[in-house]
């Protein structure tokens, strides 16, 4: 099935993949293209892998990219943004599923025992104040402006005034947010220790605070924080935390927490001192470990895993970073929007320290988009070095394979010191063509549903497991 491209580039893409075609190469390319999942931007390296028996000198094995499709070996470009590779960014979710899930379901092949499920845990949101008032859906009634926008209007999320709304307050809070989360983690453990009776010097003694989060944007451009916060023992997630850890002792102090917490900007130019703060609406709400009653933990891991992806995508910005000013004029961006990324501008020189004007792609927002503390669960590198690990193990057996048929000597049986590597690599370039891209798109989209369906036929049989327990219980 054909993908149509926008302004008839799905003509170019069909013409281009009957280039490639006619090369005489188009399944070793398909299967090139497979082995990165599809990636939308890979990576080109251009070079040569030598294996050589160092007792004689014998070259028993090469690999190299002259044999290649385009003389050029394509990998993952591993970008976590879903708007600038979909196929790399599910990678990137689903790892981050499995790190999350982990700290709250516990997974020893991860370093987190099951035992963690018995430990006060909270799925926490931390919001923005208001700028001004603004258009949105309200649980009751209808908007302020007295109209009930449908859940696509593009007014939701821009202002009611747009000429009292402070846009410089909000492109300094996003600025600053990663500040104020840290400070919100600080004054978190002060909370607790405040709660429990002791300073917060001996509240490592006693106990942990571990926790996962994301930024998520709202419609509004403001960031908001989703965070899975923990208490454990004082060595993490491996021992029991004391008995006056609660959910409600929890719970409170994130609260209390979150009223504390403040990140001072001082006076500059025409823009007056401000203390940065969390907005009223902080929620926090029980983690269950079989969702009853309460949110369930793969429900939590599935809402974190989803926003680790993405951008500000739901303002409409762009996805690169704006080099000059000028360049607004070549994206068409709602009004709002643009508002937003021109404060960045306007005030990058009273704040020159901050890089707003680097930064007003996003809004103003420089942190990462996901973080977790040390002792939360496993790390993101750690998953990514089991994956390489497995594909490494995969191209070992076909190459002892390779060997065997030519009768040399097996791999396994040879001490490290008899077989000399020598590789050499350069980078050759990145992107796919428009025939490559089409190729990319269906393989990133067959793939995708193969998983979709594995995890289906998963489900269902866990179901049906647990299901069959509860007969055998009855």
């Amino acid at each position: 099935m054909t993908r149509t491209l926008p302004g008839g580039a799905d003509r170019l893409a069909v013409a281009d993949l009957a280039r490639l075609a006619s090369r005489g190469d188009l399944p070793k390319l398909a299967e090139q293209i497979r082995r990165t999942g599809g990636c939308a931007n890979p990576i080109h390296l251009k070079g040569f892998r030598t294996l050589t028996h160092a007792p004689t000198g014998a070259v028993w094995h090469r690999y190299s990219t002259d044999h290649e499709p385009g003389h050029r070996l394509k990998v993952a470009c591993g970008n976590r943004r879903a708007s600038r590779c979909p196929a790399c960014a599910r990678t990137y979710s689903a790892d981050t599923f499995h790190l999350i899930r982990a700290g709250l379901a516990g997974d020893d092949s991860k370093g987190v025992p099951d035992t963690v499920r018995q430990h006060p845990r909270v799925f926490a949101t931390l919001t923005a104040p208001s700028f001004g008032p603004v258009h949105n859906r309200p649980d009751k009634g209808v908007c302020r402006c007295g109209f009930a926008h449908p859940a696509a209007s593009p007014l939701l999320g821009t202002p009611l005034d747009p000429e009292t709304y402070d846009y410089a307050h909000a492109v300094l809070w996003n600025n600053h947010a990663p500040d104020l989360w840290r400070r919100f983690t600080i004054s978190l453990r002060r909370e607790v220790a405040k709660r429990a009776g002791l300073t917060r010097t001996e509240l490592p003694e006693h106990a942990r605070i571990s926790y996962g989060k994301v930024a998520e944007y709202q419609r509004r451009g403001a960031v908001h924080f989703h965070a899975v916060i923990r208490l454990d023992g004082p060595e993490g997630a491996d021992k029991p935390p004391p008995s006056w850890a609660t959910v409600v002792l929890l719970d409170d102090a994130i609260r209390a927490a979150a009223r504390r917490a403040g990140v001072p900007v001082g006076v500059a130019g025409n823009q007056p001192a401000r203390v940065l703060k969390w907005g009223t609406q902080v929620d926090v709400r029980p983690i269950g470990a079989f969702a009853a009653g309460e949110i369930s933990e793969r429900a939590v891991a599935s809402y974190v895993a989803k926003y680790a992806t993405k951008s500000a995508e739901t303002t409409e910005t762009v996805d690169r970073r704006i080099l000059e000013r000028h360049e607004l004029d070549r994206h068409q961006l709602p009004t709002h929007t643009r508002r937003l990324i021109e404060a960045c501008w306007d005030l990058d020189a009273l704040y020159p320290e901050r890089l707003l004007a680097h930064w007003s792609h996003m809004l103003g927002f420089r942190g990462h988009f996901s973080s977790k503390s040390p002792t939360y669960s496993t790390t993101l590198g750690a998953l990514r070095q089991v994956r390489a690990d497995f594909r490494a193990e995969q191209a070992r057996a076909d190459l002892r394979e390779r060997l065997l048929a030519q009768g040399l000597p097996d791999l396994d049986d040879l001490p490290e010191a008899e077989t000399l590597v020598v590789a050499h690599w350069a980078f050759a370039g990145a992107g796919n063509s428009p025939g490559e891209s089409m190729l990319a798109a269906s393989i990133a989209r067959d793939l995708n549903e193969r998983r979709t369906t594995d995890r289906q036929e998963m489900r269902a049989q866990l179901a049906r497991e647990e299901g069959e327990a509860a007969w055998t219980v009855c």
